[in-house]
């Protein structure tokens, strides 16, 4: 019997939006979820072995990315940050020592900056030596630790960069009853985009649900 070696943690995109697509509004205000839809998101976080967001998500929110009502390990928490940014004041950082914490740079990320976070207990990961982290190599790496699942909790850049680059396995969107609007508010997916419909990433229906006002909807990315 042939043996697939699985080379990646399998990545679940999960978030609330909007009616029309936004995850936060122009000023950065992000709390879209019903207390429903609260227990289901820390539910599935208890599920995971880690919990990934980027650098404008953690500056904006400044997230503890723990599980509360669900008993459980503690998931890792993982940071996107080509250049070591992330404040030292920051939740994640300020109890890294108690919950594991990983930061994802570049080679371009200051050597300082780097030993300062490990002194906090922060484990950094140097992935990558152009501008950007190398996501691929990232998740190589994790699944290498032990980490299988992932919860990615993204802004809309990661959610792109990790879409595009075929690195998300399914996706969870909580929509709340509301309209946004905003043209500077921000999407579930940014980035560049696809120029044509067509070639838009396809996705297959799982199932939906019903958490208090919130439609949740579940999809499979098809590749």
């Amino acid at each position: 019997m042939r043996v697939t070696k699985i080379s990646r943690p399998l990545v679940i995109l999960n978030a609330a939006t909007s009616l029309d697509g936004k995850i936060a509004t122009f000023t950065g205000d992000s709390r879209m979820s019903s207390p429903a839809d609260m227990r289901r998101v820390h539910r599935l976080r208890a599920s995971v072995d880690a919990i990934m967001v980027g650098l404008r998500t953690l500056l904006i929110d400044d997230p503890k990315l723990t599980v509360k009502f669900f008993k459980g390990d503690t998931p890792y928490r993982i940071i996107v940050d080509s250049k070591a940014r992330t404040p030292l004041s920051s939740y994640v950082v300020r109890t890294a020592k108690n919950a594991p914490t990983i930061i994802a740079v570049t080679s371009s990320a200051s050597e300082r900056r780097i030993r300062t976070l490990r002194k906090k207990g922060v484990t950094v990961l140097v992935c990558g030596r152009g501008p950007l982290v190398s996501l691929n190599l990232l998740l190589r790496r994790l699944r290498t630790i032990g980490i299988r699942k992932i919860l990615l909790e993204g802004g809309g850049t990661l959610n792109w960069s990790m879409l595009s680059s075929g690195l998300v396995d399914e996706i969870s969107i909580a929509i709340t009853p509301r309209i946004i609007g905003g043209a500077g508010a921000i999407s579930l997916v940014e980035g560049k985009g696809s120029a044509i419909v067509k070639d838009g990433i396809m996705l297959k229906l799982l199932n939906v649900g019903k958490y208090g006002p919130d439609l949740v909807v579940r999809y499979k990315v098809v590749r």
